[in-house]
Protein backbone atom coordinates (compact mmCIF):
# COMPACT_ATOMS: atom_id res chain seq x y z
CA UNK A 1 0.00 0.00 0.00
CA UNK A 2 3.09 1.74 0.58
CA UNK A 3 4.86 1.67 -2.65
CA UNK A 4 0.74 2.51 -4.47
CA UNK A 5 0.60 5.67 -2.39
CA UNK A 6 4.25 6.76 -3.14
CA UNK A 7 3.73 5.61 -6.63
CA UNK A 8 0.50 7.97 -6.63
CA UNK A 9 2.13 10.64 -4.84
CA UNK A 10 4.93 11.10 -7.24
CA UNK A 11 2.71 10.65 -10.47
CA UNK A 12 0.87 13.52 -9.13
CA UNK A 13 3.99 15.76 -8.61
CA UNK A 14 4.90 15.20 -12.21
CA UNK A 15 1.56 16.40 -13.12
CA UNK A 16 1.53 19.12 -11.14
CA UNK A 17 5.27 20.24 -12.97
CA UNK A 18 3.99 19.56 -16.45
CA UNK A 19 0.71 21.77 -15.88
CA UNK A 20 1.92 24.34 -13.24
CA UNK A 21 2.68 27.05 -15.90
CA UNK A 22 -0.51 26.73 -17.54
CA UNK A 23 -2.05 28.75 -14.21
CA UNK A 24 -0.19 31.89 -16.68
CA UNK A 25 -3.28 31.51 -18.30
CA UNK A 26 -5.37 33.43 -15.79
CA UNK A 27 -4.83 37.05 -16.15
CA UNK A 28 -4.67 37.79 -12.51
CA UNK A 29 -1.18 35.46 -12.50
CA UNK A 30 -0.24 37.03 -15.99
CA UNK A 31 -0.09 40.73 -14.60
CA UNK A 32 2.25 39.80 -11.72
CA UNK A 33 4.55 38.18 -14.73
CA UNK A 34 4.92 41.33 -17.05
CA UNK A 35 7.67 39.85 -19.60
CA UNK A 36 5.57 36.91 -20.19
CA UNK A 37 2.22 38.97 -20.62
CA UNK A 38 3.96 41.76 -23.39
CA UNK A 39 4.53 44.41 -21.11
CA UNK A 40 7.15 46.34 -22.98
CA UNK A 41 9.25 49.59 -23.34
CA UNK A 42 7.09 52.76 -22.27
CA UNK A 43 5.52 54.59 -25.19
CA UNK A 44 4.64 51.22 -27.29
CA UNK A 45 1.94 48.94 -27.87
CA UNK A 46 2.45 45.63 -29.49
CA UNK A 47 -0.53 44.54 -31.88
CA UNK A 48 -0.68 40.66 -32.20
CA UNK A 49 -2.54 38.33 -34.31
CA UNK A 50 -3.57 35.12 -34.04
CA UNK A 51 -4.71 31.93 -35.83
CA UNK A 52 -3.29 32.59 -39.21
CA UNK A 53 -2.30 33.37 -42.30
CA UNK A 54 -5.71 32.39 -43.83
CA UNK A 55 -5.75 33.31 -47.64
CA UNK A 56 -9.83 34.89 -46.86
CA UNK A 57 -9.41 37.08 -44.29
CA UNK A 58 -5.31 38.06 -43.42
CA UNK A 59 -4.97 40.20 -46.69
CA UNK A 60 -7.68 42.70 -45.42
CA UNK A 61 -5.71 43.06 -42.38
CA UNK A 62 -2.65 43.40 -43.92
CA UNK A 63 -4.46 45.81 -46.40
CA UNK A 64 -5.75 47.92 -43.39
CA UNK A 65 -2.31 48.04 -41.15
CA UNK A 66 -0.27 49.33 -44.07
CA UNK A 67 -2.63 51.95 -44.02
CA UNK A 68 -2.56 52.61 -40.81
CA UNK A 69 1.20 52.19 -40.82
CA UNK A 70 1.03 49.99 -38.12
CA UNK A 71 3.98 46.85 -37.49
CA UNK A 72 2.29 43.76 -36.14
CA UNK A 73 3.34 40.39 -34.90
CA UNK A 74 1.40 37.59 -36.36
CA UNK A 75 1.38 34.28 -34.45
CA UNK A 76 0.99 31.70 -37.23
CA UNK A 77 0.03 28.32 -37.64
CA UNK A 78 2.26 25.79 -39.04
CA UNK A 79 -0.75 24.07 -40.52
CA UNK A 80 -2.22 26.94 -42.26
CA UNK A 81 0.82 29.14 -43.29
CA UNK A 82 1.89 25.44 -45.24
CA UNK A 83 -0.48 25.86 -47.43
CA UNK A 84 -0.43 29.62 -48.04
CA UNK A 85 3.44 30.29 -48.28
CA UNK A 86 2.57 33.50 -50.42
CA UNK A 87 1.07 35.17 -47.73
CA UNK A 88 3.14 33.96 -44.88
CA UNK A 89 5.99 35.41 -46.83
CA UNK A 90 4.11 38.65 -47.84
CA UNK A 91 3.39 39.43 -44.00
CA UNK A 92 7.18 39.21 -43.72
CA UNK A 93 7.98 41.70 -46.77
CA UNK A 94 5.55 43.89 -44.99
CA UNK A 95 7.25 44.39 -42.37
CA UNK A 96 5.68 42.61 -39.58
CA UNK A 97 6.97 40.20 -37.71
CA UNK A 98 6.64 36.37 -37.22
CA UNK A 99 6.31 34.24 -34.16
CA UNK A 100 5.04 30.70 -33.90
CA UNK A 101 1.69 29.76 -32.69
CA UNK A 102 2.09 25.84 -33.29
CA UNK A 103 1.08 23.90 -36.24
CA UNK A 104 -1.70 23.18 -35.45
CA UNK A 105 -3.92 24.65 -32.60
CA UNK A 106 -4.07 21.86 -29.80
CA UNK A 107 -3.94 22.56 -26.06
CA UNK A 108 -0.20 21.53 -25.04
CA UNK A 109 -1.58 20.13 -21.83
CA UNK A 110 -3.32 17.44 -24.41
CA UNK A 111 -0.13 16.81 -26.00
CA UNK A 112 2.98 15.09 -25.03
CA UNK A 113 6.05 16.57 -24.23
CA UNK A 114 7.57 15.07 -28.31
CA UNK A 115 4.45 15.81 -29.75
CA UNK A 116 4.77 19.54 -28.14
CA UNK A 117 8.27 19.68 -29.53
CA UNK A 118 7.69 18.45 -32.68
CA UNK A 119 4.66 20.82 -33.20
CA UNK A 120 6.87 24.45 -32.39
CA UNK A 121 9.66 22.99 -34.11
CA UNK A 122 7.73 22.52 -37.44
CA UNK A 123 6.29 25.86 -37.56
CA UNK A 124 9.53 27.69 -36.60
CA UNK A 125 11.44 26.03 -39.34
CA UNK A 126 8.95 26.26 -41.80
CA UNK A 127 9.17 30.09 -41.04
CA UNK A 128 13.01 29.75 -41.84
CA UNK A 129 12.42 28.66 -44.52
CA UNK A 130 9.42 30.88 -46.22
CA UNK A 131 10.82 33.87 -45.07
CA UNK A 132 14.60 33.73 -44.89
CA UNK A 133 14.65 34.63 -40.75
CA UNK A 134 14.61 32.81 -37.36
CA UNK A 135 11.50 32.92 -35.31
CA UNK A 136 11.75 34.63 -31.77
CA UNK A 137 8.63 34.41 -30.17
CA UNK A 138 5.99 31.79 -29.45
CA UNK A 139 2.85 31.52 -27.96
CA UNK A 140 0.78 28.52 -27.25
CA UNK A 141 -2.88 28.24 -28.16
CA UNK A 142 -5.21 29.50 -25.64
CA UNK A 143 -2.14 31.20 -23.94
CA UNK A 144 -1.90 28.02 -22.22
CA UNK A 145 2.03 27.35 -21.61
CA UNK A 146 3.23 23.77 -19.84
CA UNK A 147 6.62 22.44 -18.50
CA UNK A 148 6.83 21.17 -22.08
CA UNK A 149 6.11 24.19 -23.85
CA UNK A 150 9.05 25.96 -22.04
CA UNK A 151 11.34 23.31 -22.23
CA UNK A 152 11.17 22.73 -25.88
CA UNK A 153 10.95 27.17 -26.19
CA UNK A 154 14.69 26.63 -24.98
CA UNK A 155 15.94 24.48 -27.55
CA UNK A 156 14.45 25.99 -30.11
CA UNK A 157 15.27 29.48 -28.86
CA UNK A 158 12.01 30.81 -28.78
CA UNK A 159 10.96 33.18 -25.85
CA UNK A 160 7.30 33.20 -24.46
CA UNK A 161 5.03 35.59 -24.92
CA UNK A 162 1.53 36.07 -24.23
CA UNK A 163 -0.75 39.57 -23.75
CA UNK A 164 -1.50 42.42 -21.86
CA UNK A 165 -4.98 42.77 -23.30
CA UNK A 166 -7.76 41.03 -25.83
CA UNK A 167 -10.26 42.02 -27.71
CA UNK A 168 -12.24 38.77 -27.09
CA UNK A 169 -13.06 38.76 -31.06
CA UNK A 170 -13.09 35.27 -31.07
CA UNK A 171 -16.61 34.97 -29.18
CA UNK A 172 -20.24 34.50 -30.54
CA UNK A 173 -21.48 37.96 -30.78
CA UNK A 174 -18.49 39.66 -30.79
CA UNK A 175 -18.79 43.32 -32.50
CA UNK A 176 -16.45 45.65 -33.54
CA UNK A 177 -17.57 47.75 -30.29
CA UNK A 178 -17.23 45.18 -28.05
CA UNK A 179 -13.55 44.18 -28.97
CA UNK A 180 -12.75 47.86 -28.67
CA UNK A 181 -14.85 47.88 -25.01
CA UNK A 182 -12.69 44.69 -23.57
CA UNK A 183 -9.52 46.19 -24.85
CA UNK A 184 -10.17 49.72 -23.09
CA UNK A 185 -10.57 47.36 -20.12
CA UNK A 186 -7.82 45.05 -20.61
CA UNK A 187 -5.68 48.44 -20.96
CA UNK A 188 -4.46 50.15 -24.44
CA UNK A 189 -2.34 51.82 -22.40
CA UNK A 190 2.35 52.05 -22.26
CA UNK A 191 3.85 48.91 -22.81
CA UNK A 192 0.50 46.94 -23.99
CA UNK A 193 0.28 43.95 -26.13
CA UNK A 194 -3.15 43.51 -27.73
CA UNK A 195 -4.09 40.13 -28.94
CA UNK A 196 -6.42 40.17 -32.03
CA UNK A 197 -7.23 37.43 -34.68
CA UNK A 198 -6.80 37.28 -38.22
CA UNK A 199 -8.49 34.54 -39.16
CA UNK A 200 -11.22 32.40 -37.63
CA UNK A 201 -9.76 28.91 -37.62
CA UNK A 202 -10.29 28.64 -33.94
CA UNK A 203 -13.32 31.29 -33.52
CA UNK A 204 -17.05 31.97 -34.89
CA UNK A 205 -16.86 31.93 -38.76
CA UNK A 206 -16.31 35.50 -39.53
CA UNK A 207 -15.35 36.94 -36.18
CA UNK A 208 -12.22 38.35 -37.80
CA UNK A 209 -14.30 41.07 -39.09
CA UNK A 210 -15.12 42.71 -36.11
CA UNK A 211 -11.36 42.44 -35.27
CA UNK A 212 -10.60 43.95 -38.86
CA UNK A 213 -13.31 46.96 -38.30
CA UNK A 214 -11.45 47.76 -34.97
CA UNK A 215 -8.21 48.57 -35.82
CA UNK A 216 -8.82 52.18 -37.33
CA UNK A 217 -9.98 53.45 -34.00
CA UNK A 218 -7.39 51.39 -31.84
CA UNK A 219 -4.61 53.29 -34.04
CA UNK A 220 -6.76 56.47 -33.13
CA UNK A 221 -6.95 55.36 -29.16
CA UNK A 222 -3.21 54.99 -29.39
CA UNK A 223 -2.96 58.23 -31.61
CA UNK A 224 -4.33 60.06 -28.89
CA UNK A 225 -2.26 58.94 -25.94
CA UNK A 226 0.86 59.19 -27.98
CA UNK A 227 1.46 55.60 -28.30
CA UNK A 228 4.05 54.13 -30.87
CA UNK A 229 2.77 50.72 -32.54
CA UNK A 230 5.61 48.49 -32.49
CA UNK A 231 7.19 44.80 -33.93
CA UNK A 232 7.50 42.15 -30.59
CA UNK A 233 11.30 42.63 -31.15
CA UNK A 234 11.21 46.31 -30.64
CA UNK A 235 8.62 46.52 -27.95
CA UNK A 236 10.00 44.05 -25.55
CA UNK A 237 13.27 44.54 -24.07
Amino acid sequence: MRKRLLAIGACAAVAALHAGPAVTALPQVRRRLPALSGVGRPGSVALTLDDGPDPRSTPAFLGSLAELRIPATFFVLGSLASKAPGLLRRIHEDGHEIGVHGWTHRDHLRMTPGRVYDDLARTADLILRTCGVPPVWFRPPYGILCAASLSAGVRLGLRPVLWSAWGRDWEAGATTETVLSHLRTGGIRSGATLLLHDSDHAATPGSWRCALGALTAIAGECERQGLRFARMSHHLP
